[in-house]
């Protein structure tokens, strides 16, 4: 590598180590030549992955809009950014793991809603309303249907009093149906 400072090709690496992200090495150099030190940073090649959109375009796989689409989605949620983080880090992580030129929108869809369905199932709900373009309450309950059939601890968080929610009953509902 050249110097920065004489732009002599005559170097050696005293100290490297991973950055704080663990996706980057960084180097400390020494030139030969002039004796100076400088750092650099080595990193992976981007991925050139394309998301294809519903409407035929193509652009660039950017983690930052799915993270933006998620803080919506968990708006007024008791979800931390660490937790977004890490769904976004999941998805990449998939994403880069089984795609390597091309991603159709619908497939992305279905894997940032597969782990947002882990996290907060009322995110989930919010997400996939915009994302399948919901027109009416019944493909709200379309959607929460097999939530809903699920047995276990999952279907808590839905609300309903009858599974155990911590919820309490709004306004004059009575508990007693027969």
């Amino acid at each position: 590598m050249k110097c920065p400072y004489c732009r002599e090709d005559n170097d050696k690496v005293v100290d490297t180590r991973a950055a704080e992200d663990g996706y980057t090495i960084r180097r400390r150099r020494l030139c030969v030549s002039c004796d100076r030190r400088y750092t650099t940073y080595e990193r992976p090649a981007e991925f050139d992955l394309k998301v294809v959109k519903k409407n035929g375009e193509r652009e660039a796989f950017q983690p930052e809009k799915i993270r933006d689409g998620l803080r919506k989605a968990c708006w007024k949620r008791p979800i931390s950014d660490d937790q977004i983080l890490a769904v976004v880090q999941q998805v990449e992580q998939e994403v880069f793991g089984r795609y390597e030129n091309e991603l159709d929108s619908r497939e992305l869809g279905e894997i940032v809603m597969r782990y947002l369905a882990q996290v907060d199932q009322v995110a989930y709900v919010r997400f996939a309303s915009i994302y399948r373009e919901f027109k009416d309450v019944r493909d709200f309950v379309q959607e929460l249907r097999p939530m809903l059939a699920r047995p276990g601890e999952s279907n808590r968080s839905i609300g309903d009093p009858s599974r155990g929610s911590a919820d309490p009953p709004r306004g004059n509902v009575d508990t007693n149906r027969s």
